[in-house]
């Protein structure tokens, strides 16, 4: 069996945390473990070895997943990789992930493959590893087989699967339906024989292939007329559709297995406020918070003090530029709120970024802005590299606060090197030619301070650059 995680999503309703740079499954909320890495980690437990597994995700997020690999203790090497050009949603991730294991990996039409987001948390693992291992005989005999929820309450928030005749330890699948009222909701939960989505599926590469043939013409004319390049550079084409819409509700083999597990798609903040350990008045409080007489509440900061007093059913989540506040029940509407963000100018930019921005050599955090000057702290991974650049309108100078740097500078003609330790800085004029290098074992951690006409990112003019850039 090979496993496939689906590493692509957005996670908008978790603003001010979730952005397009830095999306929810890479956030660590309360834990050491990102939700990506938990993902990987239960994953390995499915297959013989990390080969097994398939990471599917946008270029743009490539140097996140393997970060988090290798803070697991993990080789990237050891994995594949799947990098779509732009966002297509499941059935297209599916389809073109499915076109590499047939053409670059190898594998057979007969091989299981099981799919899974990376933003998902599920408790106990044991027992999905169980399940999943159960439900493989399933997916031999050709069917697709999707992995249900018992429902704890009438939630809004996820899709339902309606489930048929016994079959096999699990169930016919007689119709899976959208997010729904909740009196919908309540309905579903009295009768007893619906299980929230969780949009893990296991089927063989035979059966997928079939029923997008079947289903989902447009996606399967691409897969047959392509070889996985050509399907790489025409992914454009595909569909901006999910598997559920794809095939999910319109084929006659789905089974569904029940599982029961704790389990969230930590798909909105009360979500999130549901799976975390709360206080004795039912508070969950991530980060610095002092607080008078609360209830019910969610409160995660960063950095400052979060104060509070005589609330009840709040939700306040703050980061080093937004603070969002909203009552409790209502946090599936933060994505109306990004939405009305992306419409503005003047802060559309801000629904992309945080104030720390992660690059494929590490990241930088803007501390201070003004006119004619910027302050960022640049952290560079160890024996990762900027590119060898240089800037028109600003010049820089750099203080190492942790670590060794390595500086490469075109002096007269002449590339020179430094090496430079805590408390040591350098300066770097305009127009000079440069490279800022981690030769160490340790983060690189430094201060940047540009002073200029002109301080925004798009000042710079790369000569090598070790990430294709």
């Amino acid at each position: 069996m090979k496993a496939l995680i689906l590493a692509g999503g957005s996670g908008v309703r978790l603003f001010p945390l979730s952005r397009k740079n830095l999306p929810k499954q890479f956030l660590k909320i309360g834990s050491d473990r990102s939700f990506f890495q938990g993902t990987v980690e239960r994953v390995l437990k499915l297959v013989k070895e990390a080969r097994d597994v398939v990471i599917t995700s946008n270029e743009e997020h490539y140097f996140h997943l393997k970060y988090q690999l290798k803070e697991l203790g993990l080789s990237p090497e050891d994995f594949h990789f799947v990098k779509e050009p732009l966002s297509r949603n499941t059935a297209s991730a599916i389809a073109l992930t499915v076109k590499y294991l047939l053409e670059v990996a190898g594998v057979s039409l007969e091989e299981r493959l099981f799919v899974s987001p990376s933003d998902h948390l599920i408790s106990p693992v044991d027992k999905l590893v169980e399940k999943v291992m159960e439900a493989e005989k399933v997916a031999k005999e050709g069917f697709i087989v999707t992995f249900g929820i018992r429902p704890t309450k009438p939630e809004t928030g996820y899709g339902y699967i309606e489930a048929g005749e016994t079959f096999d330890g699990g169930y016919k699948v007689n119709a899976f339906h959208e997010k729904p009222s909740l009196e919908k909701a309540k309905e579903y939960l009295a009768k007893g024989n619906f299980f929230w989505n969780s949009g893990m599926f296991l089927f063989s590469i035979e059966t997928i292939l079939e029923e997008f043939k079947e289903h989902c013409a447009e996606i399967f004319e691409l897969f047959e007329g392509n070889d996985f390049e050509s399907l790489l550079k025409n992914f454009e084409k595909m569909p901006n559709i999910s598997i559920d819409y794809a095939v999910m509700e319109k084929t006659k083999r789905a089974v569904v297995i029940p599982l029961d597990v704790t389990w969230s798609d930590i798909g909105s903040w009360d979500s999130l406020y549901e799976i975390l350990p709360k206080d004795e008045r039912n508070n969950v409080k991530v980060g610095k918070v002092l607080d008078i007489d609360i209830e019910n509440c969610l409160f995660i900061g960063n950095k400052r003090l979060i104060s509070a007093i005589g609330l009840k059913d709040l939700m306040a989540i703050e980061t080093d530029d937004v603070i969002l506040l909203a009552k409790r029940g209502e946090g599936q509407r933060v994505k109306e709120l990004v939405e009305k963000l992306q419409g503005r100018k003047d802060l559309t930019e801000i629904t992309r970024l945080h104030t720390t921005v992660f690059r494929p050599w590490g990241s930088y955090t803007e501390l201070e802005r003004g006119e004619r000057y910027r302050i960022k702290r640049v952290t560079v991974y160890p024996g990762e590299s900027l590119s060898f650049q240089m800037h028109y309108h600003r010049s820089e100078h750099w203080v190492v606060v942790r670590g060794t740097a390595k500086v490469i500078l075109e002096e007269d003609g002449l590339i020179k090197e430094y090496f430079l330790h805590e408390n040591e800085s350098i300066f770097v004029p305009k127009t000079t030619k440069h490279r800022l290098m981690n030769p160490g074992k340790i983060p690189l951690e430094i201060i940047e301070i540009q002073v200029g006409e002109y301080v925004e990112e798009d000042d710079i003019v790369r000569f090598e650059d070790l990430y294709g850039r």
